[in-house]
């Protein structure tokens, strides 16, 4: 045996021994290490389409916007830091992600975890390990408890983290506490999800919609340090300590950033609210002409932008990230038989998502409470599709959209095999398979659509004079004939019309 070949061999004894002592050190800690891999809400990239008319999914604008300012790790200047987190400069966060669960499997935990890695990759930052605690309960002070968070601290610094993600909402209590034992900044999962809203608004409405959000998780997290405590001080007089005059009652530097808070959130709620009613406009243009509405819901990432740009060519950004789309996009499409409706890509939904956000966003999420039709999305090839449907229905059940017809598609398709499909199939016995990279499956989705639409009802019998020709050409587009004669005073039209139309062809009925 030569030497290069026997020193080979003695390091990768040297590698299997130290992954053996790894495990178990992780295991005498009390952790369990959150094993390397992709985060699970995030998926292989896929393929470009061509535009060959079958696989192409319109222009995607908004890919080079999304894409124009990127930060590369490891280039930055920045000298080391500091304890001042929150003065620090915006750059590459290295986070370690921790949690803590009480009940369930470990498998669950792991998958929470991944999808919390996946955020916070999606907002920007590089993963470098997770930890799991089993715990009765978080510890109400420092959330992994003391001595713990004293080993989270040495893991931190070893690994050269400067962020530490909580798997839940901290209290403003606990997160102070665990940032003192740690030293550096920590922060929870809704900090993270309102983070990727703000990178991904684009719209005035949905602007306005997730500052409003971010006011409000933030009024109860002020903090103060020095100055920021001091009274404000009336006249000419520069502040506490400068002599007569600035004793006294006061409003404190905090006070006044609560203050200029809640004015704030004020302005943007009455400003949300202007834009209701442009909004309620359309929708009444459209019910007017009784034109179907179909809405896109779904998990986070399960596919629903690609799947109405398959449908629609609509050229909707699609990306490999967490809520990579925020603002309705509503496109039109017609059936089989020429009935006209329209489909609307919705927000995604994610377990846990903030209460800030649900409220917030209400006025986006009635394109789904007001729908005759709700596309429910859900990844096909995610480990934990049950925990997806019902996390979607919970929030639709908040937004009024429990009672509206319901097509359940599984979708990446491609990616799930036939013992996998039995076991989606009894979760939903009448659910649609479709790929949106594909193409697989959407003329039976097409089809599942067409079939529940509501269609025109009312049976009417009508001559319509020949100078009415708008009229005769309404009934085909929006209505569904079912003769035409031509006599001498007019057309002879027999057809089924929906209800909103009966009332204007009242002159013309025979």
């Amino acid at each position: 045996m030569s030497d290069h070949e026997i020193t080979e061999n003695t390091s990768a004894g040297d590698d299997a021994v130290a992954r053996v002592l790894a495990r178990a050190e992780q295991r005498s800690s009390g952790y369990s290490l959150f094993e390397q891999g992709s985060a699970q809400a995030l998926q292989r990239p896929a393929t470009t389409g061509e535009r060959d008319g079958s696989s192409y999914d319109g222009d995607q604008f908004d890919r080079e916007d999304r894409q124009s300012l990127r930060r590369v790790a490891g280039l930055s200047t920045e000298l080391e830091d500091v304890t001042e987190v929150e003065y620090r400069q915006l750059r590459l966060e290295n986070v370690v992600i921790i949690g803590v669960y009480s009940q369930g499997t470990l498998g669950d935990a792991e998958n929470s975890l991944r999808e919390l890695a996946a955020l916070a990759e999606t907002a920007g930052a590089v993963v470098l390990d997770g930890l799991l605690q089993r715990r009765p309960h978080p510890d109400p002070s420092t959330y992994f408890g003391k001595g713990k968070a004293e080993e989270l601290r040495a893991i931190v610094a070893s690994l050269g983290a400067d962020t530490v993600i909580a798997d839940t909402e901290l209290a403003p209590s606990q997160r102070r506490a665990l940032e003192d034992v740690v030293k550096v900044k920590v922060i929870d999962r809704t900090a993270v999800i309102l983070d990727i809203f703000s990178q991904h608004a684009k719209s005035r409405e949905g602007k306005a919609q997730v500052e409003l959000a971010q006011l409000e998780y933030l009024l109860p997290r002020l903090r103060g340090w020095g100055d920021s405590m001091s009274r404000q001080a009336g006249g000419q007089v520069g502040g506490a300590g400068a002599g007569m005059g600035s004793r006294g009652p006061g409003e404190t530097k905090i006070e006044l950033d609560r203050r200029r808070i809640h004015t704030r959130m004020a302005k943007l709620r009455k400003q949300i609210k202007e834009m209701k009613p442009a909004r309620d406009a359309k929708r009444a243009n459209r019910k007017r002409n009784a034109v179907p509405s179909v809405a896109i819901a779904g998990y986070t990432n399960a596919g629903k932008s690609s799947l109405l740009n398959r449908i629609t060519s609509a050229g909707v950004l699609v990306e490999n990230s967490l809520f990579a789309t925020l603002d309705a996009t509503v496109r039109k499409n017609v059936t089989e038989d020429g009935r006209p409706y329209t489909i609307a890509d919705t927000v995604g939904f994610v377990r846990a998502l903030p209460h800030q956000l649900v409220e917030a966003f209400r006025s986006t999420l009635e394109e789904v409470a007001d729908s005759d039709v709700v596309v429910h999305v859900v990844d096909g090839s995610h480990p934990d599709p049950a925990s997806q449907i019902t996390t979607v229905r919970d929030v639709m059940g908040e937004a009024g959209a429990r009672g509206i017809p319901e097509i359940v598609v599984f979708n990446k398709a491609d990616l799930v095999s036939d013992d996998d499909r039995l076991v989606l199939r009894g979760l939903e016995p009448t659910a649609v398979f479709v790929s949106a990279r594909t193409g697989e499956g959407i003329p039976e989705l097409l089809a599942a659509i067409d079939a529940i639409l509501p269609r025109p009802s009312v049976e009417v019998d009508l001559l319509v004079p020949y100078e009415r020709g708008d009229v005769v050409t309404m009934l085909h587009e929006k209505n569904t004939v079912l003769s035409t004669d031509y006599e001498e005073g007019g057309t002879h039209v027999r057809a089924l019309v929906n209800p909103e139309f009966e009332e204007r062809l009242v002159e013309f009925a025979r």
